[in-house]
């Protein structure tokens, strides 16, 4: 099932001005990030600000702390993402995703939000409330892991006295909180709006195609927020296949020159 495609934004990029990155949700999509953070390194555009949800804040996060796109690119194909979810059924979820929280210790640190060389925001959401929850502070780890909880999927984290799951519920392409950091310019990454959804083969293909093509049209809303829309064409890739990852940022990356382009940068 492929929904119309999605353009990414003709509208002009100042480099004079405060940039912010949102990085949205996708599971693995989210290689396509990598490819466009190398497109913009190519392109010499200060990223002042960055915020991610869901897999989008695995790789902010290391992008603010100070990793580069070739070596992120470097982490996620040397991991076995097959094998970063790990089995534990609780009566919240099937998967627990500690494994993802080692893996960006692992790169960064068991690092607070203070540490970070540009300013970051993670978005989650509180599932008792359903308000947004983003956040600034505290454990990087622990706010990756929320952010990334599909509900029904994974284990939620609880931060604060509140239980987190995923942000792409609330804000899957993180406009909102870099405009609070002060950004001027927002680049959001749309990694749904060219997506195609497979026949799931097992009960966790059912919860994300669900949840997928519940968070699609709320994104194509949110991002119109946006000033520069990177909406790379994924629709030849699965959500949840792991073994695509070089294709994928090599999409992100192709549509990242397009729209960069399209922008004047």
């Amino acid at each position: 099932m492929i929904f119309g495609k999605r353009k990414s934004s003709p509208r002009r990029l100042n480099r004079k001005k405060r940039i912010g990155l949102a990085l949205g949700g996708g599971a693995v999509l989210g290689a396509a990030h990598i490819g466009v953070l190398r497109a913009m390194d190519e392109h010499k555009i200060p990223v002042a600000c960055i915020a991610g949800t869901s897999i989008g804040s695995f790789i902010a996060a290391l992008y603010a702390f100070g990793k580069s796109w070739r070596e992120i690119e470097e982490i996620a194909l040397r991991t076995k993402w097959i094998d970063v979810s790990g089995p534990r059924l609780s009566q919240y979820g099937l998967l627990s995703n500690k494994k993802l929280g080692k893996l960006l210790i692992d790169a960064v640190g068991d690092a607070e939000f203070g540490d970070a060389r540009i300013p970051l925001a993670v978005v989650a959401t509180d599932i008792g409330t359903g308000e947004k929850v983003v956040l600034t502070d505290g454990s990087v780890a622990e706010a990756v892991m929320a952010s990334c909880c599909v509900p029904g999927v994974y284990i939620p984290v609880e931060i604060g006295g509140r239980i987190l799951v995923d942000g792409g519920v609330v804000e899957n392409v993180p406009v909102s909180p870099l405009r609070d950091l002060g950004a001027e310019i927002v680049v959001g990454v749309d990694l749904t709006a060219n997506h195609a959804f497979k026949k799931p083969e097992h009960i966790v293909g059912v919860l994300l195609n669900a949840f997928g093509i519940t968070l699609r049209n709320a994104t194509k809303l949110q991002t119109k927020q946006s000033d520069v829309i990177i909406a790379p064409d994924l629709s030849a890739f699965n959500a949840i296949d792991t073994a695509k990852v070089e294709a994928l940022i090599a999409m992100g990356y192709a549509g990242a020159l397009d729209a960069l382009r399209a922008a004047g940068a």
